[in-house]
C-alpha cells in the first residue's frame, strides 16, 4: 500500500496506519481506496482480533486532501459523485467491520479526521491535539462523514460544532462523545493497551455478533442517508463557495466571507 501501513502483531492485533505525513495524513482518492481494501481484508480475517487505527507524524488525520477536492470541483458529474460514493463507501465499511476498531488519535484531527474517529468503536487521544469540523471555512461541508460524527455525538452536540468551524481541544472532543479518554502524550500507548486487552478474552465471533446487534439496535446509517450526503458533497463541490474557499486556500488570503 501506498499511502498505510499495517501489520498485525502475534496477539492478532492490527495496527492500521495512515501514512501520509507530509501531508498531515491527508486523505486522497487513494487512501480512500486502500483504507477500504484494508477495512475489507482485516475484517473477514479470522487471526485478526482487534483493529487500531493511528497516523504517522504529527496529525491524526487533516480530513480531505484539498488538491484532490479541487481536482472533484474540476472533473463531470459522474467522476465527482463516483468519488463522493468512494469516500462514503470507506467510511461504511469501516464502520460495520467486524472487528472492534480503537482509534489512537496521537494528533489533530479535522474533517474527514474526525469522521474516521467517529466510526471506531472507541477512540482515545492526547491532551494536546485540536479537532474541528472546518470544512465550512472552505465552502464545502461535513456531508459523507455527517451520518457517523452525528451518530456519535448525538444531534444536540453535533449542532455545537457541525457547521460553525471551530477548532475545539481534547477536554472537548471528550465531553461531546469523539474521544473517550485524552491522555497525556506518554501515555496514550498504555491508554490503547487498556482498550485492546478486554477484546483478547472475549470470544472473536461473540463480539462480532455483538458490534452488529449495537448497529441494529442503533439503527444504523441508512442507505437513503448516504445517498443524500453525497448528493449535498457534489453539490458543494459544484458550488462557488467552495471554488471560492478553495482558491483562497491555495492562494494563500482569506475567502470572501471572512470578515475583515
Amino acid at each position: 500500500m501506498q499511502t498505510l501501513d499495517l501489520s498485525v502483531d502475534n496477539r492478532g492485533v492490527a495496527w492500521l496506519r495512515l501514512n501520509r505525513p507530509e501531508v498531515h495524513n491527508a486523505m486522497d482518492s487513494a487512501m480512500i481506496a486502500e483504507l477500504t481494501s484494508a477495512a475489507t481484508r482485516l475484517g473477514r480475517d479470522p487471526a485478526v482480533r482487534v483493529v487500531v487505527l493511528t497516523g504517522t507524524g504529527v496529525s491524526f488525520c487533516a480530513g480531505g486532501d484539498l488538491g484532490w477536492m479541487r481536482a472533484q470541483m474540476q472533473a463531470d458529474g459522474p467522476t465527482r459523485a463516483r468519488e463522493a460514493r468512494g469516500l462514503a463507501d470507506m467510511l461504511g465499511t469501516l464502520d460495520v467491520m467486524a472487528k472492534p476498531l480503537i482509534g489512537r488519535v496521537q494528533g489533530q484531527a479535522f474533517g474527514g479526521g474526525v469522521g474516521l474517529m467517529s466510526v471506531c468503536d472507541v477512540a482515545v487521544g492526547v491532551e494536546t491535539a485540536k479537532f474541528g469540523l472546518t470544512e465550512v471555512r472552505l465552502g464545502l461541508i461535513p456531508a459523507t462523514i455527517g451520518p457517523y460524527v452525528v451518530a456519535r455525538m448525538g444531534a444536540a452536540n453535533a449542532r455545537r460544532v457541525f457547521f460553525s468551524g471551530r477548532r475545539f481541544g481534547a477536554e472537548e472532543a471528550v465531553a461531546l462523545g469523539l474521544l473517550a479518554r485524552a491522555v497525556p502524550e506518554a501515555d496514550l500507548d498504555a491508554a490503547v493497551e487498556a482498550e485492546i486487552a478486554p477484546y483478547l478474552a472475549a470470544a472473536p465471533g461473540a463480539v462480532a455478533e455483538g458490534k452488529a446487534l449495537v448497529a441494529a439496535l442503533g439503527g444504523g446509517v441508512a442507505e437513503a442517508d448516504i445517498a443524500t450526503t453525497i448528493d449535498a458533497l457534489v453539490a458543494r463541490w459544484e458550488s462557488a463557495e467552495a471554488a471560492e474557499g478553495i482558491a483562497a486556500f491555495f492562494e494563500r488570503r482569506a475567502a470572501d466571507w471572512v470578515e475583515r
